[in-house]
């Protein structure tokens, strides 16, 4: 069931630490959104389990600046609780949706007390969840989850319908009455987060006529095959005015061909996450503008959850919640809270959350 609670409310849940800062930030901005559930299954019953604690950590892919983030959250958490280790492991390439499954498995098959992962395949990895939660293995998804969501896995990240609206109404604001063409690199269809991140964007599109959709490619995650088809998209519309780019590899490759066309600065820009070359590119007017998540605080609240749900077994109650997205421009790159996201620690944690 999906509610509004207030800050107050959340801390009386169990909001606590680093999670209770978090919201403690997002106070002044709004609410954040929860979704309580049932609670998933544990093996240490109603009174909770007491001993250590192995919390598997399974990204979408390893050996991204986003995931590397992530990793660095879990493991912060982990530093702050006695008895706890973090097992992080991931496939190399978001796309390899069977690596994935068989890494969970594996971890089922071990018996750790957790999971916490972000899903390569939404629709795949509902049955990993429904398994885990058979084996009594406490289930967390951040970043992605699953269709359908069973309702005692929570989901910690991103609205990505919200903050793509955002970023998309940004550059209609930017493009003016006047519009233009405009292209759209999506990165994997069938995974939850590109599918709401498209949908956010055509939202907006609908809602302003004198912008026109004239090309949508998938990169695959790939930074040479994002370099490719934005440089087939250029030749074939070389009256392109802007372009929205769904991940890291996306925006980089998409930066990389309109530098390659001759046409970097009157190409617009706009797409996510927050890679040293896309924040590289914000700066000196490539990209207009990129979606920075907040992944150290997914990593971090992942593990900590998870780490409640074990300790406190039925007396706690397992939340989704919304981790904010803001939208990094040259204008505001060098702010504080922008740049505790870019540069996140676990002495100085990014613990707010933007206003969705």
């Amino acid at each position: 069931m999906d509610r509004w609670v207030s800050r107050r409310e959340f801390l009386r849940l169990g909001g606590t630490g680093l999670a209770g800062a978090a919201l403690m930030g997002a106070a002044g901005c709004g609410a954040a959104k929860v979704r309580q559930s049932s609670g998933g299954g544990n093996k240490g019953g109603s009174s909770g389990k007491k001993g250590p604690l192995r919390i598997a950590v399974v990204p979408k892919a390893v050996g991204f600046d986003y995931w590397t983030m992530v990793e660095n959250g879990a493991k912060c958490a982990a530093s702050k609780l006695n008895n706890v280790s973090i097992e992080w492991k991931g496939v190399t390439q978001e796309t390899d949706v069977n690596g994935q499954v068989q890494l969970l498995q594996d971890f089922i098959t071990q018996g750790v007390d957790a999971l916490v992962y972000a899903a390569t395949d939404a629709k795949v990895l509902h049955q990993v969840s429904v398994q885990a939660l058979k084996k009594g293995i406490v289930t967390i998804n951040i970043d992605s989850g699953t269709q359908p969501q069973p309702k005692e896995v929570p989901l910690i990240a991103t609205n990505n319908v919200k903050a793509a609206e955002q970023a998309t109404r940004y550059m209609a604001k930017q493009l003016g009455k006047k519009g233009g063409k405009v292209a759209l690199i999506e990165f994997q269809p069938g995974t939850e987060t590109n599918e709401t991140r498209v949908r956010g964007f055509k939202n907006v599109m609908k809602q302003n006529p004198q912008l026109k959709l004239v090309a949508e490619q998938s990169s695959q995650s790939d930074y040479n095959t994002a370099l490719r088809v934005t440089s087939d998209i250029l030749t074939a519309h070389p009256d392109l005015n802007a372009i929205y780019a769904a991940n890291e590899p996306s925006v980089l490759g998409a930066a990389a061909a309109v530098q390659k066309a001759g046409k970097a600065g009157k190409i617009l820009i706009v797409g996510w996450d927050t890679a040293p070359g896309e924040i590289k590119d914000v700066r000196k007017g490539i990209v207009a503008g990129v979606l920075a998540q907040n992944p150290f605080l997914m990593g971090y609240l992942g593990v900590n959850e998870a780490v409640k749900k074990l300790r406190m077994g039925d007396k706690y109650k397992l939340h989704s919640i919304d981790t904010g997205a803001v939208l990094i421009t040259q204008k505001n790159l060098k702010e504080s809270k922008v740049q505790s996201l870019l540069h996140p620690s676990c002495k100085n944690p990014p613990t707010w959350t933007a206003k969705q």
